[in-house]
């Protein structure tokens, strides 16, 4: 997307070479996206959660452990439940068989002895073996879990139920993975695309340009994964924003195909102008949704960032395969895109006696109804975010046929809820501590913690090897999404373990998952202004020097934090009220997942941003044709309102069919998702935008002399219309 890329000679010629040689594009596409494939399948990566905070205590306490315990590993639990009335007790031949085998599993680097004591319930019937990895076991691959199925047979076999917890239990989800929501993405879009274009081949090209695009964007994530580590809900975002833009983007130029097609244009001659013209404008709109994403990265934290990048690398791919494999798939088409239908084709506006241009027309005599209407409707649905919790959404709120829920529960059960958000307390001592000096440190803290009321457990403080830590596992009454379990460990980071070793010359540290989670969420918070002020700042100096003004960049921005603002509040009130979450198949409150309002926030204000580009460059090049600013944005309306309501649909289709996913967090980005999608293509869209442009009047295009000097030039569109298009703008 360079310089002399987005001049409309070099995309004119890009869009000619592309429709002349058709087959050859094609087949360079196939052999790319093959080859990519492969490369992935035998040199990709693989995705796991780091929730890695360089200076929180949670990281500086792990980080000390592994210094004096090199062999730390990754923990993860193993729920041993007795059939019927029975206990495990009469099982212990075949868990002490089933423990062995696990000790000898690869990677494996422990195991708790079965039924040792404090694994199993006061009734006996549950107990928890504790397995720790030579590293996450997700990154081993899918075939790992098999292994373990077979290390643990012998107590399946005796009739005992196994669950696994933790990291073993998503490694096991994973391998269970499927593609049901990509598949009836793509079905509900080439129905939308059926629907709203009638042509077989109108609906078809969009859809395998964006299904090669998103192969191709995965395949490169995978080899970037390689080396780079990415959350284990990277592949999934980046199917949901490939899928999603490309699909767009290839409609947006078929639709200036077909329009230049049905004036006359030869179809080479017409794939060259699309490109040159709305080609311009996928690029604009492309780097605008990726400059949002790469935004994330001004949190400082790595985590974030990447998913940025991966939603980044996907658009991009799309990107380009709209760029290159859609003139292409136009060229083969030709003057037939229209020939197989399942209707009459619809064709594009070409007068004032359309329906688009009779709405626009009841827009422009009423827009301050429409205007204070459509702000007061987006006011009442962000009324929710102002409760907003922030927090971690953890196994309970998964579907009962997930066995790390399964293991949930079983734990909660038998060891109380708070056994599923233990705490580990690390004691760095100073150097030459004595065993006298470090035993009485160890009850005074014993006794303090275990004083705390939201406390049930706290293990005995032990040395490692060396004798330079203490560290015992603390076990709240409460569960890990519990705000009680969230009070308790800010006063033991912040009070208790400070007050106790005060005068001592020792530092504690309060690390494990929970801890982790808890202090991730509160930097997540702590940074989201300015992940909001960097991405919003950065859109707005990129729609200035497209567009020319201030004010229409100002206009764009705050409409667009209008709109996430109403989308936030709709999340809020399924997930954290529970309206609904039922019928999405979370069975319970939750809270809202501490990174999804920062992606959510990149991905919406980009997405938008799209829909805002392919609308004000219509109203531009009217605008700049003539200078009447109520008849340019009236004609914009016309000439996009179809294609943005439909390229809405498809969007939300897509974004909609991840709420199939049994992933709450996936859920929660596909809700808030496809909800920002409608609002931003119906309240903002076809509302709020035109009612503020046409009381703006001229000002829209207004800027300073000196502003408009410094500025580049970079017009989403060019002035000069394609003369395909000259014919239909004289009847606009």
């Amino acid at each position: 997307m360079t310089d002399s890329l987005s001049r409309p000679g070099a995309l004119r010629r890009l869009g000619r070479f592309c429709a002349r040689h058709t087959r050859a594009v094609l087949a360079a596409w196939l052999v790319l996206v093959a080859v990519l494939l492969i490369a992935n399948h035998r040199a990709g990566g693989s995705y796991v959660d780091d929730f890695n905070l360089s200076g929180s205590s949670a990281q500086q306490g792990i980080d000390i452990l592994r210094a004096h315990q090199p062999k730390t590993g990754v923990s993860s639990k193993i729920v041993l439940q007795a059939p019927g009335g029975s206990t495990l007790a009469g099982s212990r031949v075949a868990l002490t068989q089933a423990a062995d085998k696990l000790a000898a599993v690869p990677h494996v680097l422990t195991v708790s002895g079965p039924l040792a004591a404090g694994t199993v319930s006061a009734d006996g019937r549950t107990a928890v073996l504790s397995v720790t990895f030579a590293d996450d076991p997700n990154t081993y691959g899918r075939s790992y879990v098999r292994q373990v199925d077979a290390a643990v047979a012998p107590a399946r076999t005796a009739g005992v139920q196994v669950e696994y917890d933790g990291q073993l239990g998503l490694a096991a989800e994973q391998r269970a993975n499927d593609r049901r929501s990509e598949l009836i993405g793509v079905v509900v879009a080439l129905v939308v695309l059926l629907l709203g274009f009638g042509s077989v081949l109108a609906a078809g090209l969009p859809l395998v340009s964006a299904i090669l695009g998103v192969g191709g964007g995965l395949s490169v994530l995978g080899l970037i994964a390689a080396s780079v580590s990415f959350a284990a809900v990277a592949p999934t975002l980046a199917v949901m924003m490939g899928l999603g833009v490309g699909i767009d983007y290839a409609l947006f130029l078929s639709t200036r195909f077909r329009r230049a097609v049905a004036a006359g244009a030869d179809p080479v001659d017409a794939a060259a102008d699309t490109i040159a013209s709305s080609g311009r404008a996928v690029i604009v709109a492309a780097v605008t949704v990726i400059v949002a994403l790469l935004g994330l990265y001004a949190s400082g934290l790595d985590f974030i960032g990447r998913l940025g990048l991966a939603g980044g690398t996907a658009v991009a791919v799309a990107a380009i395969s709209a760029l290159t494999l859609a003139p292409a798939l136009l060229g083969l088409a030709g003057k037939r895109i229209d020939r197989w239908h399942v209707r009459t084709p619809a064709s594009e506006p070409t007068g004032e006696r359309d329906a688009w241009h009779r709405y626009a027309a009841v827009v422009g005599r009423r827009p301050w109804w429409f205007l204070v209407g459509g702000l007061v409707l987006l006011g009442v649905l962000a009324v929710p975010a102002l409760s907003i919790r922030l927090g971690h959404v953890d196994a309970g709120a998964n579907p009962t046929s997930d066995t790390d829920r399964r293991a949930y529960d079983a734990i909660s059960t038998a060891f109380g809820p708070g056994a599923n958000a233990p705490l580990t307390v690390v004691v760095d001592l100073p150097s030459g501590t004595g065993t006298a000096a470090r035993t009485a440190l160890a009850t005074k803290l014993h006794d303090v913690i275990a004083a705390d009321p939201a406390v049930a457990a706290v293990g005995p403080f032990t040395p490692v090897p060396d004798g330079s830590l203490l560290v015992a596992t603390v076990t709240p009454t409460t569960g890990p999404q519990d705000q009680a379990t969230d009070q308790l460990t800010g006063r033991l980071v912040d009070t208790t373990l400070p007050s106790a070793l005060a005068g001592t010359g020792a530092h504690g540290y309060l690390t494990g998952m929970t801890a982790a989670q808890m202090q991730f969420r509160d930097v997540i918070a702590e940074r989201l202004p300015l992940i909001v002020t960097v991405v919003v700042i950065a859109a707005f100096i990129l729609l200035m020097i497209v567009f020319r003004g201030p004010v229409v960049a100002l206009k764009a921005a705050v409409l667009d934090l209008v709109s996430i603002a109403a989308s936030y509040g709709i999340l809020v009130a399924v997930f954290q009220w529970g309206w609904g979450s039922g019928l999405l198949g979370v069975g319970q409150k939750v809270p809202i997942e501490s990174y999804v309002p920062m992606m959510m926030f990149a991905i919406v204000f980009g997405l938008s941003m799209d829909y805002e580009i392919f609308l004000l460059s219509r109203i531009r090049e009217v605008w700049l044709g003539t200078h009447d600013n109520h008849h340019a944005v009236g004609a914009g309306l016309a000439a996009t309102g179809r294609v943005i309501t439909c390229a809405a649909l498809i969007m939300t289709s897509v974004f909609g069919a991840f709420l199939l996913s049994t992933n709450v967090v996936v859920k929660m980005l596909a809700l808030g998702l496809a909800v920002s999608v409608v609002v931003d293509a119906t309240v903002v869209r076809l509302v709020l935008v035109p009612s503020a442009m046409y009381l703006l009047g001229r000002a829209n295009w207004w800027a300073p002399r000196w502003l408009d000097r410094i500025l580049p030039h970079l017009d989403p569109e060019p002035v000069q219309a394609p003369v395909a298009d000259k014919k239909i703008a004289a009847t606009v």
